[in-house]
């Protein structure tokens, strides 16, 4: 679909009480890329999943960077803004509430930048490989909401401190954050799925408890 700001596909679920996924790929990924990871964390789910509109090299992101782990904190920022508009948009098209994202790598640190700057925008976060986007954040209020980061221990790419302290800023604001440290570098493993289907299950369990 491309009527929408950025191109993406939609692929509607039949398990409505599920919550919608925003799926956010890495550097040189698509709008295909996640889906079949999407589909298994959270099967019958609606998906929603937008190519990154910045390129390098010919390879989609989501924003520009300076250098590997250096970030043009502006074009965060007018990146991440623009992706809030276009969910808003597609919620209205497709009818969805608001979307857990879940992304990887450049589409993970996209989507911590969403939850600092238009935190309305999602209902949680899957953050698979995730750095901190913006040095200086402005302070919101992300109350109860639930987010998994899921990192890799010998990940050449993220130092540990990074994700760590991208873990601290999201739980002082106010968030329900998890941090799973795997034994595994910054390529996606069967671990993350089994990790993020265990976390969406208990969300899920959390809420049905509470209604």
């Amino acid at each position: 679909m491309t009527d929408l700001s950025h191109i993406h596909r939609f692929v509607p679920g039949n398990r409505h009480e599920a919550a919608p996924l925003l799926l956010l790929h890495g550097t040189g990924g698509d709008e295909s890329d996640l889906l079949p990871l999407g589909q298994s964390v959270s099967p019958g789910a609606s998906l929603l999943s937008p190519r990154g509109q910045v390129l390098e090299h010919g390879m989609p992101r989501f924003f520009r960077r300076l250098a590997e782990g250096v970030f043009d904190e502006d074009d965060v920022r007018r990146r991440a803004n623009a992706l809030a508009d276009f969910v808003n948009d597609a919620r209205k098209r497709y009818d969805l509430p608001a979307p857990i994202a879940l992304g990887y790598s450049n589409g993970a640190n996209i989507a911590a930048a969403v939850l600092q700057l238009r935190p309305e925008t999602l209902a949680g976060a899957i953050l698979l490989r995730a750095m901190v986007p913006l040095s200086d954040a402005p302070t919101v209020d992300l109350a109860g909401k639930p987010i998994l980061i899921v990192s890799g221990q010998s990940d050449p790419i993220i130092p540990a401190s990074n994700s760590q302290q991208l873990a601290v800023r999201l739980a002082k604001a106010g968030a329900d954050v998890q941090h799973r440290t795997l034994p595994i570098g910054h390529q996606l493993s069967q671990a993350d799925l089994t990790v993020s289907q265990e976390w969406l299950r208990g969300i899920e369990l959390t809420k049905d408890a509470a209604a």
